[in-house]
């Protein structure tokens, strides 16, 4: 009974806001759609992707693979090359891979359950509540980056959101204020704490809560979310060596237990009689999530073609050349490399 009363209490914040997304929704393509497979891959696309820097890439990838047949039926690589400019390429490889466990495991028919939605690879909790909620009118909150913040800052709550139990203590708070139309709600917290309840400046006096927003009263806005594990960062050493003969170069393909997983890179070793072939070394710094590249490229100019050939012959290197480079997937440090080196 408590709980229904505290619900009844702060009811009026969920519909407060829905009043206000129905007004200033954003106007995106994949809000005129509940096509379950379009919802999923946005979701998965913006996980780790401003919308306005993702948009032409997720149009690009609903226009190449529009259902989950096209993209089950796809190789992997022309995959990652369509997933091309959204980083984290892991997330490509495990669409892939939950398209065809969708063919084979639900004969090709999205799921409609949270429970069985999140089985689907690389589906984790916030991607199954929004699909669920917008496509199958699921009542699950899609508790992520903007609830947290706009939760703890309404409430002027201090759970430590690095705290283990996070997600299930703003699952528990979101319900309070969560209406009936579960699937805009979950949007309209996207759209209020990406647009106005910012991480850093966020624009509280256009904010359809800050009548009721504690944190706003008290003028602490700035102290919520709370967040005291700090994400540990390590520095790892690469060094590659950019292997070329006039306009061609060799590469391989990544395997998939390290980083950039079934992207193409340069080799990583050569024979110590080609060494003589170096003509300068480049160092890039690139930074990942949790890691601190420094990448080592060495320029190793062979003119000789009997050298080349008799290199290939040795080793199960690929060959390209920029124009073909342009159909397959590298990290950016190394494909900002190869342009740089190979001009048009």
């Amino acid at each position: 009974m408590e709980t229904v009363n505290r619900k009844s209490d702060f009811l009026h914040l969920g519909n407060t806001l829905l009043k206000w997304y129905g007004e200033n929704s954003r106007d995106l393509p994949f809000r005129q759609t509940k096509d379950p497979y379009k919802i999923w891959i946005c979701e998965i696309v913006f996980q780790q992707t401003r919308i306005n820097q993702g948009l032409n890439h997720y149009n690009n990838f609903i226009k190449r693979f529009p259902d989950v047949k096209t993209l089950a039926n796809a190789s992997e690589d022309e995959v990652l090359l369509y997933w091309k400019g959204l980083g984290y390429y892991s997330r490509a490889i495990n669409i892939h891979k939950a398209a065809r466990q969708i063919m084979n495991d639900y004969q090709g028919v999205f799921p409609s359950q949270y429970e069985e939605i999140l089985q689907l690879k690389g589906v984790g909790k916030y991607t199954a509540a929004a699909v669920s909620s917008i496509c199958f009118n699921g009542k699950i909150p899609a508790v992520d980056g903007n609830f947290y913040r706009v939760l703890s800052r309404v409430f002027a709550d201090d759970f430590d959101i690095s705290n283990s139990r996070a997600f299930n203590y703003f699952s528990e708070l979101a319900k309070l204020v969560m209406p009936d139309n579960v699937g805009d709600f979950n949007q309209a917290m996207m759209d209020l704490g990406s647009e106005i309840c910012k991480p850093k400046n966020p624009l509280c006096e256009e904010c359809p809560l800050n009548g009721s927003c504690l944190a706003f009263s008290l003028n602490k806005t700035s102290e919520f979310p709370v967040k005291t594990k700090k994400v540990k960062t390590s520095d790892l050493h690469l060094t590659y060596y950019f292997v070329h003969y006039n306009n061609q170069f060799l590469i391989q393909q990544r395997k998939d237990d390290f980083i950039w997983k079934k992207l193409f890179e340069f080799p990583t070793s050569i024979p110590r009689e080609m060494e003589k072939f170096n003509r300068g070394e480049k160092t890039v710094y690139h930074k990942l999530t949790h890691k601190n590249l420094t990448i080592n490229i060495f320029d190793i100019d062979i003119d000789s073609s009997e050298i080349w050939e008799s290199f290939q012959k040795q080793t199960s290197y690929l060959v390209t050349d920029l124009k073909e480079s342009h159909e397959k997937s590298f990290p950016k440090p190394l494909e900002n490399y190869i342009q740089n080196t190979l001009k048009d």
